[in-house]
This record gives structure tokens, sequence and C-alpha cells, in this order.
């Protein structure tokens, strides 16, 4: 006989187990308590953290400088590692920063392509 157990609220996994008073998730590793009740903010500012490629966190406004060559579609030149990017804004998706870059215009980058200056 099989007890039913609250989903992960990291992962939403239905294959949870306890572990003495707390009940862990096989698929991510999360571990909580159940009768601890986590609310809406906490799970949302976890999840809209940007970190660059060394781990640090990014805000708005923040200067970052490119770490590895990135090719641009439609450029003749990729984006040369090194170069500065100054007041960058946070965005939802895939490509979580909207910034300007000298030479190039408008651009959308990966947080893991950039470190904090």
């Amino acid at each position: 006989m099989s007890e039913e157990f609250a989903p992960c609220p990291k992962c939403s996994s239905p294959y949870t187990y306890p572990t003495g008073i707390l009940l862990a998730c096989p698929e991510c590793g999360h571990e909580w308590n159940p009768e601890e009740t986590t609310t809406e903010e906490d799970t949302v500012s976890e999840e809209n953290v940007v970190k660059d490629a060394n781990g640090n966190i990014l805000q708005d406004g923040d200067a970052v400088v490119v770490v590895k060559d990135l090719p641009v579609k439609g450029a003749p030149k990729p984006i040369k590692a090194g170069t500065k990017v100054k007041s960058i804004r946070l965005v939802d998706g895939d490509h979580n920063i909207d910034c300007k870059i000298d030479g190039f215009g408008s651009m959308a980058l990966k947080s893991e392509f950039v470190r904090k200056a």
C-alpha cells in the first residue's frame, strides 16, 4: 500500500518520499518540510535571479563584459570577447539581457556568456 505525498514544490515531480520529518524529491534533490508553507513570492524571486558566467547575480543597469566571441546573424564579424556592455536590462526568456553594443546596436544576450564588470 503506497501513501500519497505532496508533489515537489520546485519541479512538481509526483515521486516524492519521506526522509524522517522532511519530504525529498528524487528528480531534483530538493528537500522540504511539508508542514511549512512557502509563499509564491519566495518561489518567484528564486526563479527570476539572473547570474553571469561566474555565478554573480546581475541587476538592471549593471555593466558586463562578454567572455567569448559571439557570432551575430547578418553581421560580418562576431562580438569579441572582452567587449564591455554598459546599462544592461534584464528580461524574461532564453536571451535574458537586453543591451546596446557599440558597432552592433540593440542586442539580446544570454547571461552565461557575460561576466559582471
